[in-house]
């Protein structure tokens, strides 16, 4: 597919900045599903807008650090770029290139060993990341301590529109989440407010679902299937294509949750 066809299919009219990044470095560094628009999602939510320049935020699992870079670039932003699994010394090479190395630092950061003072940002981002190490009653508190008074956390991830009926996954999709354990920590926006209200770290501003995210993360993956440079990510991005045609009830897709720190 040349690269104009590939612009054009994945300019989304709800994600007009994410738009004007190359989708051959979207597709190149994604690890999941499209990382830009969902935090182009959150942004309005989180107020990104309103945050001062060189205002501090901390990308929590940033993965390749695209998130990192379109918060410097669009925000005008000092980022923090925390990630266990990919090495700093590469997402700095991506970073360099992206233009933003003197407004993001790289750090291989354990999400449960944060080694950060507290009250050091002004905001806390976290897109596809949040759900596999923040479920834990106790984490919350852990984390809301880094921001300054006042200062808002925000993450979006893959979620359910409502729990699962007795607790189990429709028999169409069983095989997902007895093959990848992951899936159990898919929960619906109702049950992230209450998670997160009960721990008394934050007043929960939003937890709400996003319309046909399934749409979004089909194409996504069905475009990701076919260009991704990588095999083990086009499997993937197959896996997932496979997984959003088998939910017919639309029961999967995105949720953004953001609070303030009480």
């Amino acid at each position: 597919m040349p690269d104009t066809d590939l612009t054009a299919r994945l300019t989304h009219p709800r994600y007009p900045r994410s738009n004007t990044y190359d989708p051959r470095w979207t597709i190149e560094n994604q690890m999941g599903p499209h990382a830009l628009w969902l935090l182009e999602w959150l942004a309005p939510a989180l107020g990104l807008d309103t945050l001062r320049p060189g205002a501090r935020v901390l990308d929590l699992g940033c993965g390749r650090a695209m998130t990192s870079v379109f918060l410097a670039k669009e925000y005008d932003v000092q980022v923090t770029a925390a990630d266990l699994w990919v090495k700093p010394e590469e997402n700095a090479v991506r970073i360099a290139e992206a233009g933003v190395a003197d407004q993001v630092l790289p750090l291989h950061v354990e999400a449960h060993a944060l080694p950060f003072g507290d009250g050091t940002f002004d905001a806390i981002v976290s897109i596809d990341a949040y759900q596999y190490f923040g479920t834990a009653d106790l984490y919350l508190p852990t984390l809301t301590r880094l921001l300054k008074p006042e200062g808002r956390i925000g993450v979006v991830m893959p979620a359910l529109r409502e729990e699962l009926p007795g607790a189990e996954p429709p028999e169409h999709l069983k095989q997902y989440w007895e093959g990848d354990p992951g899936f159990w920590a898919f929960h619906s926006p109702a049950w992230w407010r209450r998670h997160w209200t009960r721990g008394k770290a934050a007043e929960v501003e939003t937890a709400d679902w996003l319309p046909d995210g399934w749409r979004d993360w089909l194409l996504w993956s069905e475009v990701c299937a076919e260009e991704s440079p990588s095999e083990f990510m086009a499997d993937m991005a197959r896996t997932s294509a496979e997984l959003v045609n088998a939910d017919v009830e639309h029961l999967i897709g995105f949720t953004r949750v953001v609070g303030r720190r009480l």
